[in-house]
């Protein structure tokens, strides 16, 4: 079974997107649906889906689990919760069900360390409890206080989004690199192949640019611990579903069948309990 462990869905009628915060959004500056990735999804043998939180918001995650009830692809929610909540064992219960993990937008914090106040890990724990998965949404300034939960709360399996970010325009490498290895040394975090190409320079990357960072991610995690995700649509700020796809399947290329079949399912059925046929 082919999963796309990373998507997004939302309905600006119904809720601004923040993140959205100048022109350089409005390309992707609408309301996008199931039935606008479908064809998508159709066109690359995707078979199953898990859908990503885009704001903090308990509203938009009961919809996307809403969602995710119905006929079609999506197979899991990864959805927003406050993780400092006292009461979040409460709240999380009371969620329809399909939730699957949860995630905030860490980069967004102020403090680099947001991840390591108490409350969050204690909220994190609370996440373990319920038996979700974290995924994680930071760039390389918040990967040591990642690293640092990660080792606090090892019961909790975590996920790392868009490989960390790394500054591929300007290709950048360290710390990136060593930080993402460290991170992988770690048996209860994977990672997704996502994200990478909107990290590039939008109008002008080249595959060169990017796999190195793809194939250090391989390399670091091991194809049982990395997962495909389109990060649709917020990729087509810089390419399409079939460019990003191409993309990872030249990562991969160097992979048996086993290993690649991992990467673009296996792993992401394993780790977010989904796909099962």
């Amino acid at each position: 079974m082919r999963i796309d462990a990373h998507h997004h869905l939302w309905d600006l009628s119904r809720r601004a997107q923040p993140w959205m915060n100048g022109p350089w959004a409005d390309p992707i500056r609408r309301s996008y649906a199931l039935t606008d990735l479908t064809p998508q999804l159709t066109a690359h043998g995707i078979d199953a889906t898990v859908l990503v939180q885009s704001s903090s918001s308990y509203e938009e995650t009961a919809e996307l689990l809403t969602l995710a009830a119905g006929e079609g692809p999506v197979a899991g929610v990864v959805g927003w919760a406050d993780l400092p909540d006292p009461a979040l064992t409460e709240v999380l219960a009371a969620l329809p069900p399909g939730l699957v993990g949860v995630r905030h937008q860490v980069q967004d914090e102020p403090d680099p360390d947001w991840l390591v106040r108490p409350d969050v890990l204690r909220g994190l724990g609370m996440l373990a409890d319920a038996g979700l998965v974290y995924d994680l949404l930071v760039t390389p300034r918040e990967l040591p206080a990642a690293q640092t939960a990660v080792r606090a709360v090892p019961r909790l399996s975590f996920v790392l989004d868009h490989a960390a970010k790394p500054a591929v325009a300007a290709g950048d490498w360290q710390p990136w690199a060593d930080a993402v290895t460290a991170l992988a040394g770690l048996p209860n975090v994977s990672c997704k192949l996502s994200g990478l190409v909107t990290e590039a320079d939008w109008d002008a990357w080249r595959p060169q640019q990017i796999l190195p960072y793809a194939r250090h991610v391989l390399e670091a995690f091991g194809p049982g611990r990395v997962m495909f995700g389109s990060d649709w649509p917020v990729c087509t700020l810089a390419a399409g579903y079939e460019d990003v796809m191409a993309l990872a399947e030249s990562a991969t290329g160097h992979l048996g069948e086993a290993e690649r079949s991992d990467v673009f399912g296996g792993t992401a059925g394993r780790v977010y309990g989904v796909g099962a046929s």
